[in-house]
């Protein structure tokens, strides 16, 4: 259905409206997913079922009269890391599957509750990296996601099943999660609007933890409206999590359409390094152009702590990551060793037979640098700089309004060309990882295709704290610029 194609605002207008049934949208987005998922990898569980009864009581309320919710019908994919009481939720890992049965959670993550109250229609659980570690979606424990426009190709991650869910009009939009841009490379990979909030914009109540200073769940859509009015659903405060802002959520959809004249946009030198290919620096370069034309001023910036981003993530992000994972001991739910008698056999061999390899390299890592001996050298260490890193943005958003970058050094890269070099893999979320850092918000938005690849370049944007509305103004003025940026994935 051609429909699925359009935004969702538009999509749910129609629904409200009764020009389209939400049961004939669900049943063609469930009959895509059949069609294109085998060689796509997107999901790792359908709820046909549950997606059609939903609908139904959508239609349902329309035929009454009653008034539906901002994401009316519209189908939505959401990444296998939140959690889902209808649905199963395996983090894309074999730790919580048991005798053949993924766990189901009882309850579901605030996100998820509020896109069901918005009258979204879930209709499956996306795949990812295991635990949302990874940035090629390669490391989840059943299969890998691939990218529609080259399926030889890295969709990115971690929540790359999210990102092809939409690039190839499975469903309209999907929620994500990005702890150091697992959000906004797979939306430049894939050529999609791909968006982290401010931490704490965004509820992580139900969010299975990967590293709690940094997890903030985000949102896909083809446009950028589409994935304003996603964030505009779930955004707010909760008291289910004790780090939700209570500042108040403005109207995202009309910030989309204000005028970005006299905007002052950052673009640092740290972020065009020797590394950067040069057809994403052309395109990027171009995007930047684009924002001047529309009445924007740019301006040279420093973020010299930039360099440190990636070794000081991956101490602190293992570091949490060594914390969270504790829970999974074969105990208390998920997969559990046989043949072991004695408590400590048990968890050992539950967590050595349940964990991949990337997520023991993480656990491993994070033990290290947080025991006795090497706390202070290197986790303390890691801390400072974090916070000059912060520092960094707060620097430059006193003299600039927000600022622009590339979102990757390269295009998407071949599946398992960076597998065996853990390294280079983590290189390539290099421009993704200082925002995440400071906590602020960032968003990546299409702004062409490489010409020697043909594949989808992203423009990240970056503002201060709880200026998303600022980001959605500037990435609409870059879609205006150039409206078919990304376009469509080949037909496969």
């Amino acid at each position: 259905m051609e429909l699925l194609w359009q935004s969702i605002p538009e999509i749910a207008a129609r629904v409200a409206r009764g020009d389209v049934s939400a049961l004939e949208l669900c049943n063609a987005s469930l009959d895509r997913i059949a069609a294109l998922d085998e060689n796509h990898g997107a999901f790792l569980s359908v709820a046909a079922a549950q997606a059609r009864l939903a609908a139904r009581r959508v239609d349902e309320r329309r035929s009454r009269g009653e008034t539906l919710g901002p994401l009316a019908g519209v189908p939505i994919a959401v990444k296998d890391v939140l959690c889902t009481m209808d649905q199963p939720t395996s983090a894309a890992s074999k730790i919580l599957v048991r005798d053949g049965r993924t766990w189901q959670p009882p309850y579901d993550a605030t996100a998820v509750s509020r896109l069901r109250a918005a009258d979204a229609v879930l209709v499956g659980k996306a795949n990812c990296d295991e635990f949302a570690m990874g940035s090629s979606n390669e490391n989840s424990a059943f299969f890998p996601a691939k990218n529609p426009w080259d399926r030889t190709r890295t969709p990115g991650g971690s929540s790359g099943g999210s990102a092809v869910a939409v690039a190839a009009a499975m469903t309209p939009g999907s929620l994500g999660t990005d702890t150091g841009g697992s959000v906004r490379q797979p939306a430049s990979f894939t050529g999609i609007v791909g968006v982290k909030p401010t931490y704490g914009r965004v509820s992580r109540n139900g969010l299975v933890a990967f590293a709690s200073s940094l997890d903030q769940v985000g949102t896909f859509a083809r446009d950028v409206r589409g994935a304003a009015a996603l964030l505009q659903a779930i955004a707010g405060p909760d008291p289910l999590d004790a780090t939700s802002s209570t500042q108040a959520v403005p109207d995202y959809l009309e910030a989309c359409e204000s005028s970005v004249r006299g905007l002052r946009i950052g673009v640092p030198a740290e972020y065009f390094a020797a590394g950067l290919e040069p057809e994403v620096e052309a395109r990027v370069r171009e995007a930047i152009r684009a924002l001047e034309a529309e009445g924007a001023t740019v301006h040279a910036i420093e973020l010299p702590n930039t360099r440190h981003a990636v070794a000081t993530y991956y101490v602190v992000a293992c570091a949490e990551c060594s914390s969270n994972l504790g829970r999974f001991d074969g105990i208390r739910f998920g997969a559990r060793a046989s043949g072991k008698r004695d408590l400590t056999g048990v968890i050992a061999a539950t967590r050595g037979g349940g964990f991949g390899p990337e997520v023991k390299r993480r656990i491993i890592l994070g033990t290290y640098v947080l025991s006795a001996g090497y706390y202070d050298a290197i986790y303390l260490r890691a801390q400072r700089i974090r916070s000059a890193i912060a520092r960094d943005f707060q620097t430059a958003f006193e003299t600039v309004d927000a600022i622009a970058t590339p979102v990757t050094p390269t295009v998407a890269f071949p599946l398992g060309s960076k597998l065996a070099e853990p390294v280079s893999m983590y290189l390539a979320d290099i421009y993704t990882l200082p925002a995440s850092l400071a906590g602020i918000p960032a968003l990546s938005v299409p702004c062409g295709l490489g010409e020697a690849s043909g594949l989808p370049v992203g423009l990240q944007l970056l503002a201060p704290h709880f200026e998303e509305a600022r980001l959605f103004a500037l990435a609409r003025a870059v879609e205006r610029a150039a409206p078919a940026a990304a376009g469509r994935p080949p037909t496969p």
